[in-house]
């Protein structure tokens, strides 16, 4: 293990965040509030911590894959702790490890909160909650990749430790430039919905924070009442539209800019979440359609919904605990399924369930046709036989985690609908799910063992488990095993 190289990149990651606290401090400034200090103390204490690790001089300049997985699982923690600081000093939750669930759920994009009374918060604060999930979205390490030149060596297996799908695909040869341009893209489109968001009447700062949770599928908002609190429908309707956006492959984005455009639609995963998000929002619209007295207006909660599940944003503009069986049924199969690879939303993500329903029809296939050498395959490239075991085993890791987390999180007794869905919202980093952490509930009655399994539960699932299963095999830790 190369230690004194993984935490030097650690202490880049620490550095790192400590620039990115300068813009809630800024904005603590602007608004008062008086949590300017907060911001002030983790800064110091992030700079400190980040440039004694950064100073560390390796000899073994050989990255591997094993430590790439534990600079991305370490990194994630240390970020999400040390991102909790300015909450603890801000005096605004009850204990540090309500401080760290809240960081680990705004950096993991979940949007889980343990705050009762959100409009309370002052507003340095609420921004640096937003500003994780942006932060998140794409991840710390591939902003690294784009920025610092000491990465450049190990980007291939940092890339491949924090992506969101069964392969990171480089868009170009060169795979900072590929960061890059994800980062790019990613940029654009939250400029473009901050500057539609303040044309529809937001304030400047609804804009940057509902724009930054939006474009990282994160899910904190301002208000109590979410996104419907706003009461703005033609916002309500921008923001719906971008969830559904950032849910996509952003490798698809690259394609369509080059004017690819044949090749953009014809890729089989966006067609199954265009289809799965079409079909979702109209059976739901149907089956609620008594409780909102009109189409138009049950369509609207349904394609909101729908688009903040299935992109795991977790924004809302109804209570979907009061709805009817049905529809809460598909919007937890949304929850589980995700949207697309490569893209800032969590889940399972479609193409692992397309890869392994076209593994199960050519199985199928050989029972009638023993001679048969048929092979799996999307969107006209084969898929080899190593990916589709690995995805079968991606589907056991995320359901043991999931059986194992329900089990400690109901020692306290909670009702098993809360539990069950508390964990499946943590695991596909959603935010809210049903019972007490619904839509118009929080996680603020769970108890600390609980918070903690969650907070494991969110960052493995944004990590895709890997990353956080190494950091707990002994074997990883004998200095003897270098391969």
């Amino acid at each position: 293990m190369n230690y004194k190289l993984i935490f030097k990149l650690i202490g880049n990651v620490l550095r790192l965040e400590a620039f990115f606290m300068l813009f809630p401090l800024i904005v603590s400034f602007i608004y008062g509030g008086g949590d300017y200090p907060a911001f002030l103390w983790s800064i110091f204490i992030l700079t400190v911590a980040g440039t004694l690790l950064a100073m560390l001089r390796p000899k073994d300049k050989n990255f591997r894959t094993r430590d790439a997985f534990v600079v991305a699982g370490l990194s994630w923690l240390f970020l999400s702790l040390f991102g909790a600081l300015p909450f603890y000093f801000s005096g605004y939750f009850n204990s540090f490890i309500d401080c760290a669930f809240e960081s680990v759920s705004g950096f993991t994009t979940t949007g889980a909160t343990v705050l009762t009374d959100v409009e309370a918060i002052p507003k340095g604060i609420l921004f640096w909650r937003s500003f994780s999930h942006w932060i998140g979205g794409m991840g710390v390490l591939m902003f690294m990749m784009a920025v610092i030149p000491s990465v450049n060596a190990s980007s291939v297996n940092l890339l491949r430790a924090e992506s969101t799908g069964p392969s990171p695909d480089k868009i170009v040869p060169k795979i900072r430039e590929t960061a890059r341009i994800m980062y790019k893209i990613y940029i654009a489109l939250t400029v473009l919905l901050i500057v539609l968001l303040k044309a529809a009447g937001f304030s400047i700062f609804d804009s940057l924070t509902n724009a930054f949770s939006t474009a990282g599928t994160g899910g904190f908002s301002n208000l109590n009442a979410s996104i419907g609190g706003y009461n703005n429908i033609v916002a309500e309707v921008i923001i719906t539209i971008f969830m559904f956006l950032f849910g996509v492959n952003f490798s698809l984005y690259f394609i369509l800019i080059g004017r690819r455009f044949r090749k953009f639609f014809k890729d089989f995963e966006l067609k199954i979440y265009f289809g799965i998000v079409a079909a979702a929002i109209l059976i739901i619209a149907i089956n609620i359609f008594g409780l909102y007295g009109g189409i138009w207006e049950a369509l609207r909660h349904s394609s909101f919904q729908v688009a903040s599940i299935i992109s795991t944003t977790g924004f809302a503009t109804a209570d979907f605990n009061l709805w009817p069986t049905l529809s809460q049924g598909i919007l937890v199969l949304l929850m589980i399924t995700g949207c697309c690879a490569g893209s800032t939303g969590g889940g399972i993500k479609l193409i692992r369930f397309i890869i392994l329903v076209k593994a199960a029809k050519v199985e199928l296939g050989k029972i009638f046709h023993p001679e048969s050498v048929k092979s799996v395959s999307v969107n006209g490239k084969r898929i080899n036989n190593d990916i589709v075991t690995k995805t079968a085993l991606f589907f056991f890791v995320y359901f043991a985690i999931f059986f194992v987390s329900v089990l400690l999180v109901s020692i306290e007794g909670k009702d098993l609908v809360s539990s069950s869905t508390a964990v499946i919202a943590s695991l596909s980093n959603i935010g809210p799910g049903l019972g007490i952490v619904g839509p118009s509930g929080n996680y603020a009655a769970f108890s600390p063992f609980s918070k903690i399994v969650l907070s494991f539960c969110m960052i493995a699932g944004r990590l895709e488990f890997y990353p956080m299963l190494v950091l707990f095999t002994p074997s990883v830790w004998r200095r003897g095993l270098i391969k």
